[in-house]
């Protein structure tokens, strides 16, 4: 405001001092006694070259964009002038509808960042193909079928979304160190906050679960809540996350065992009504899942070094070092890609032979070149590799 007064005026021939105190973004300036002072002699005004002419009267306006600002002079000793803000609104204010739905995305973006999207997305990319290994003819992908498998990607979902929760609120401390934009560590959730988040989710993909009536959907959530909560929770022999060879069997208990064969049994035996019989692509499907669990488990603690040090989680990576794990992690999706070629090779189907063989030759070619040129002193570099992973794996 007080550039709106004195910033047009050029080189004034007396000095002039604004005060504005707490003023409310669209207030009236009047009604918070915004007042400027001026010498004595208010005669000199009229001498002071201006960009806008201020007449000598009673109310003298200056117009500033949108707000009209009123200068009443009241006679007095010291010849104050007060000054009346006639805008509807303020230069800085800012219309209702955008502050809320500047708060909107806000709260999303902090719910996203929270649910740690590529383990959500990864969840349910698996759950579709491994559901797709269930369908024996283009007849079975019917709206049944689409039904169960929308059912178990919502309740997974609420669970995964509970077990990247707890592991978050379990470690705030950590997390300052290795993520400090998730809303935990930043501050923008309260501990309050989060253990409300985790236990509602964990509650409804319990209560989705019950009433679906799947058995092996059920087994799944209820295995997956039982690892996760072990893993993270600090309690009396739990967080098994302090021990490497066990978080990486959780990670792969989940990941390659429950997702594959209790899911495909859901599709099988649930939506089908179908006996349950393990064909080839879910042996295989579960044995490659095997090897990019591992690699995970190994892969995620390796940009998380600093705060595991400090904090007494001996991963593997604290223990081998970035460089040792990082090329044990390329090596074992990279033998992963072999064994799928070979598979895919032998495969009966012309079109699904060339397709897996030539997908997988790529995708391993592109890995190793991607591995190459990763700067292991920088943890950018390395946590979008890690989501490099991800998206060509699954």
């Amino acid at each position: 405001m007080e550039s709106l007064l004195i910033g047009s005026l050029h080189k004034p021939s007396f000095p002039v001092t604004a005060q504005i105190s707490s003023l409310p973004i669209g207030s009236n300036v009047a009604a918070h006694g915004l007042k400027c002072k001026a010498f004595k002699n208010a005669d000199k005004l009229y001498a002071m070259p201006m960009r806008l002419q201020l007449k000598r009267q009673n109310l003298m306006q200056l117009n500033a964009g949108n707000t009209i600002i009123t200068l009443n002079p009241k006679r007095g000793s010291n010849s104050k002038f007060i000054v009346n803000s006639a805008s509807g609104q303020s230069i800085e204010s800012e219309p209702p509808s955008k502050s809320t739905q500047r708060s909107v995305q806000n709260a999303f973006d902090a719910f996203y960042r929270f649910s740690r999207p590529h383990t959500v997305i990864g969840t349910a990319l698996s759950i579709i193909s491994v559901s797709l290994l269930a369908v024996e003819k283009l007849s079975d992908v019917s709206p049944l079928f689409l039904a169960g498998v929308l059912e178990a990607i919502v309740a997974s979902l609420l669970m995964n979304i509970y077990i990247v929760g707890l592991n978050q609120l379990s470690d705030i401390e950590i997390d300052k160190v290795n993520k400090p934009y998730l809303p935990l560590a930043s501050g923008e959730y309260s501990v309050t906050t989060g253990v409300m988040i985790v236990s509602s989710f964990a509650i409804l993909s319990f209560l989705l679960g019950w009433l679906v009536g799947s058995w092996p959907l059920f087994c799944a959530l209820f295995v997956s809540f039982v690892l996760g909560t072990a893993y993270s929770i600090n309690l009396p022999l739990l967080r098994w996350k302090r021990f490497a060879v066990v978080a990486a069997m959780c990670i792969l208990a989940v990941r390659a065992v429950i997702v594959q064969i209790a899911f495909y049994l859901h599709v099988q035996m649930y939506v089908y009504g179908r006996p349950a019989v393990f064909a080839k692509p879910v042996v295989f499907a579960t044995a490659f899942m095997s090897f990019f669990s591992v690699v995970i488990a190994l892969f995620k603690d390796i940009p998380d070094i600093a705060g595991d040090k400090i904090y007494g989680i001996q991963s593997f990576t604290v223990r081998l070092g970035q460089e040792k794990v990082f090329w044990i992690c390329i090596s074992l999706l990279e033998m992963a890609y072999v064994v799928a070629l070979f598979v895919g090779a032998t495969s009966s189907c012309t079109w699904s032979k060339w397709t897996t063989v030539i997908g997988h030759t790529l995708l391993g070619l592109l890995l190793w070149n991607r591995a190459k040129s990763v700067d292991l002193t920088s943890k950018t570099a390395i946590t979008s590799f890690y989501m490099f992973i991800w998206k060509v794996t699954l």
